[in-house]
């Protein structure tokens, strides 16, 4: 039997490596979207990727016979620790092949990392911040991924059931087909509410118009999402990162804001065409012909992903998704988008899956981290 080594990589080439191992692990699923590998290289720059200035991270790759057979990222957000009181080690990026053996060496190395930096709590799969990506499949194997949303295969969580390792947090995921005619409840509750506090949807003729809203939008976010217990503030720098990052894949007719009387931002909505067969043809990569998929993507596409939606506290009982559901499926409509898939959604945020309800949603995915005492 062929040994399996566990090595710690630094190198620009290295990291190249650990980026491009799930293209070879994925190659033959049809499900597996793969992320940017722009995004994925800044993500372990230091120079580029702000994280650092709160956090460290440790990259192994794992070799059995001199190949490549699984990955893994240990991460320590100091912020974290500093906002939630909470110190953990998180792990990501976690991918291998059908052995115990691999991916309990994995695992060994988060463990590890937390007795190096004396910490009893390891969990993951997820980022640096919990705008990343996170969360284990655990169902819908057959359902394709989104731009958003982690992919793995059935195996993996039955893997780390195996070490002991216990639920932590579950996210649903929701996918609905749009009505040809939008409910007349709807219709009027949105007017109603819209009159009874002076409510607008603003009006974008382009992209550049919408750009001095987006320091608004996160603001509102924090807002939104701060009273979650697992919530850490997003910092300026961050912000930064992730305009960079999802900016130029969304379009004015997928964004919605909506302001009071005074022009304050109280909602908005950020949706996108699916790019996951786009990221599939392109193989990740937007250079030199990648974009031309992407740009069929947003032109001629009948699915949508939700992304993001922030509402201000003061308004989030008092029926302002009304009005952001009503324009999403006008808008919806006039492109020809028929299907829709939300982004994941902690199980008991019941608050967030009302949002769907008059939609007929149907929960297609399920996911969750992974958390052990070290």
């Amino acid at each position: 039997m062929s040994a399996i080594s566990i090595t710690e990589i630094k190198s620009p080439t290295d990291i190249l490596k650990f980026i491009k191992f799930p293209m070879d692990l994925y190659k033959e699923n049809p499900n597996y979207v793969p992320s940017l590998f722009k995004d994925e290289k800044e993500i372990w720059d230091r120079e580029k990727n702000p994280i650092y200035k709160h956090a460290e991270a440790k990259l192994y790759l794992a070799f059995k016979d001199n190949k490549i057979v699984g990955r893994i990222a240990v991460m320590i957000n100091h912020k974290e620790t500093e906002v939630l009181a909470e110190k953990k080690v998180r792990f990501g990026w976690l991918d291998f092949i059908d052995d115990e053996e691999v991916s309990r060496l994995l695992i060994d190395q988060a463990i590890q990392f937390a007795k190096e930096n004396k910490v009893n709590l390891i969990e993951g799969p997820m980022g640096f911040t919990n705008l990343d990506k996170s969360g284990m499949l655990t169902e819908g194997f057959e359902e394709l991924a989104t731009m958003i949303g982690l992919y793995n295969f059935s195996y993996y969580p039955e893997h780390l059931k195996k070490l002991g390792m216990k639920d932590g947090k579950i996210w649903v995921e929701f996918s609905m087909r749009f009505p040809e005619v939008l409910p007349e409840k709807i219709i009027k509750f949105s007017k109603l509410i819209s009159e009874k506090y002076k409510l607008k949807v603003l009006d974008f003729k382009s992209k550049k118009e919408i750009v001095p809203h987006v320091d608004a939008m996160f603001k509102l976010l924090d807002e939104t999402y701060r009273t979650l217990s697992t919530y850490t503030p997003i910092s300026p720098e961050q912000i930064k990162i992730y305009k960079e990052k999802y900016f130029p894949f969304i379009s004015k007719d997928y964004v919605i804001c909506i302001a009071d009387e005074h022009d304050e931002l109280v909602a908005f909505a950020i949706t996108m065409p699916s790019y996951s067969k786009a990221l599939q043809k392109s193989k990740g990569k937007l250079f030199p012909f990648g974009w031309w998929h992407f740009l069929q993507a947003e032109k001629k596409n009948d699915r949508a992903n939700f992304y993001l939606i922030g509402i201000k506290p003061e308004f989030q009982r008092r029926g302002v998704t009304a009005i952001i559901m009503k324009e999403i499926f006008h808008r919806f409509h006039k492109m020809g988008i028929k299907f829709a898939e939300t982004n994941p959604e902690l199980e008991d945020n019941k608050s967030v899956q009302l949002l769907w309800q008059d939609y007929n949603p149907v929960q297609h995915k399920k996911r969750q981290t992974f958390v052990l005492e070290v």
